[in-house]
C-alpha cells in the first residue's frame, strides 16, 4: 500500500476539518473510501463535486479505481471555485 499526503482545499478543508492528512490506499477510489469513512457528512456531498490531482496530473473522467497513488504521492482535492 503507497503512503502519501491527501490536501483538502477551500470547501472540501472546511468540510474535512483540515488541511491535509496522511493516505495509506493504492488507487484514488481507496483513498477517498477511507476520507469519506473517517469524515461522514458535509466532506462526502462537497467530495460528489471535487476534482482530483494525484501527483499535479489531473484525474478527470478516469475512474477512480484505475487511477494509481505513488508512495510518498500527493493527492488534491479540488472543489469548483468561483471566480477567476
Amino acid at each position: 500500500m503507497a503512503a502519501g499526503i491527501i490536501r483538502f482545499w477551500a470547501a472540501a478543508k472546511a468540510a474535512a476539518g483540515v488541511a491535509e492528512e496522511p493516505y495509506a490506499a493504492d488507487t484514488l477510489a481507496q483513498a477517498l473510501d477511507v476520507v469519506r469513512d473517517k469524515h461522514p457528512g458535509e466532506l462526502v456531498r462537497v467530495l460528489q463535486r471535487c476534482s482530483f490531482l494525484v501527483d499535479g496530473d489531473p484525474v478527470g473522467t478516469r475512474g477512480h479505481e484505475t487511477v494509481r497513488l505513488a508512495e510518498g504521492g500527493t493527492v488534491e482535492v479540488l472543489p469548483p471555485f468561483a471566480g477567476g
